[in-house]
């Protein structure tokens, strides 16, 4: 059994080690707790109950076109973590292969978010979030000797994906200060999640650089 616990201990730090578990560990928080708090609210209006929690559920990932969209956007970066994970499961250098279908996967699941976001009515963060983003994932997969070239080198679109995080993270930040003077819990318990899942996603990014 300790030797059992000792595996899966291991199998999860070396999960976590790359890009590809960094990613997923953002997604995962952010999807869990995401859910979790859009059912707590309606629970608090509508009372508790299995049908209640179950509708809430459904008006989180599906119950508008721009909610559907981000749901979509948040499954292809599930499938896209997975295939950094194995490019990077060996350390850096990473699986060539594998790391181009990651960036590429990653890219549509950021159009996606785009269009979920602008469907929702967030323009700006359609704009950096999505296709700020999507730009700087598909710019990594073209070959070495074009990406030699550009200011910044071959890091020169793994830089954009890190700049398109910023205004995110500036929105979340402001809306923790909110929160903070509001003193209003679930907002700034949202607000705090998302930062912490922005930062891993960030830490993510970063470390793709060694690519």
């Amino acid at each position: 059994m300790t030797l059992q616990l000792v595996s899966m201990n291991r199998e999860l730090v070396s999960r976590l080690a790359g890009p590809g578990g960094l990613y997923n560990l953002g997604n995962g928080l952010g999807l869990s707790s995401g859910i979790a708090l859009h059912v707590t609210a309606a629970m608090a209006v509508q009372g508790a109950g299995l049908t209640h929690g179950a509708s809430a559920v459904f008006d989180y990932l599906a119950g508008s076109l721009g909610a559907s969209a981000i749901t979509l956007a948040m499954l292809v970066f599930f499938w896209s973590g997975e295939r950094y994970h194995r490019a990077w499961s060996n350390g850096a250098p990473p699986d060539p292969r594998q790391n181009r279908i990651g960036d590429l996967s990653s890219g549509y699941g950021a159009l996606l978010l785009g269009m979920g976001l602008f469907l929702i009515g967030q323009p700006l963060l359609a704009a950096t979030s999505g296709l700020l983003h999507a730009a700087g994932k598909f710019g990594s997969t073209l070959p070495p000797h074009l990406l030699s070239r550009l200011p910044f080198g071959p890091q020169a679109f793994r830089l954009t994906v890190v700049a398109s995080r910023l205004p995110a993270l500036c929105a979340v930040l402001l809306e923790i200060r909110s929160a903070l003077v509001a003193q209003q819990f679930q907002p700034l318990a949202a607000s705090g999640l998302l930062l912490l899942c922005y930062l891993l996603w960030l830490k993510a990014d970063v470390a793709l650089m060694r690519s």
